[in-house]
């Protein structure tokens, strides 16, 4: 089998799409931020989602800016390594909220609620030290990115502008969203997970198209090429 750029595009596409139908499934199986939700099997199952969410992300992100690097400039640089940043602390969080935070559960209750309650906005009675200032960071990665990382797809003009603005929207809507009660801000993730779906789709769209025409200009090539007899 051979592996060439437009298949790796095009998987970098469906990772895209599957990380934003992950994100918005989630939502409405996600248990609450707290110690009780960490001896369910529901907890382990949500943050394993999400862990994988978080990596697809990152792979399908990475193939929506690689694709039109030249054209996002310095603005698409800035708006993805900020955005694919947010996916890599979102990883770790996810993988120590499914892995290890149901181990110290039962040791130290209250450090494991602590770290759990973190994007909940549960007030830390444990001194948490930098992890306390994770949700602002990972808000400001994620919200910037993501706006940043949308005007420059509108101005690149390679993938689908409704999916840039859609991107854009999502992103705003997000510090809106954190003045509701937490089950209800958890919604906002719908309009983020509906832009990488349809993100990954364009560019999809986009490589098929892109390698038909190549297809077709090889063949009109070779036929040129071909001596008459």
């Amino acid at each position: 089998m051979s592996i060439t750029t437009s298949a790796l595009t095009r998987g970098t596409a469906i990772a895209a799409a599957f990380s934003g139908l992950i994100f918005i499934g989630i939502q409405f199986i996600h248990p609450a931020d707290e110690i009780a939700s960490l001896a369910t099997q529901m907890w382990v199952t949500v943050h394993i989602l999400s862990f994988g969410m978080a990596v697809l992300g990152l792979i399908g992100l990475t193939g929506l800016y690689l694709h039109q690097c030249k054209q996002v400039g310095v603005l698409g640089l800035i708006g993805y390594v900020m955005f694919a940043f947010f996916f890599v602390l979102q990883s770790a969080f996810n993988f120590a909220e499914a892995f290890i935070a149901p181990l110290i559960a039962k040791d130290a209750p209250q450090l494991a609620g602590d770290f759990v309650g973190l994007f909940g906005r549960h007030p830390a009675v444990t001194d948490l030290g930098p992890l306390a200032a994770l949700p602002a960071v990972g808000g400001a990665l994620y919200v910037i990115g993501a706006l940043v990382f949308g005007i420059a797809i509108l101005r690149a003009r390679i993938l689908s502008r409704g999916a840039g603005i859609l991107l854009i929207v999502a992103a705003a809507l997000t510090p809106v969203a954190g003045l509701l009660p937490h089950t209800i801000e958890r919604m906002a993730a719908i309009p983020m997970g509906l832009a990488l779906i349809w993100l990954g789709y364009s560019l999809w769209s986009v490589q098929r198209k892109n390698t038909a025409q190549a297809r077709l200009s090889q063949q009109a090539a070779r036929l040129h090429q071909t001596p008459t007899i």
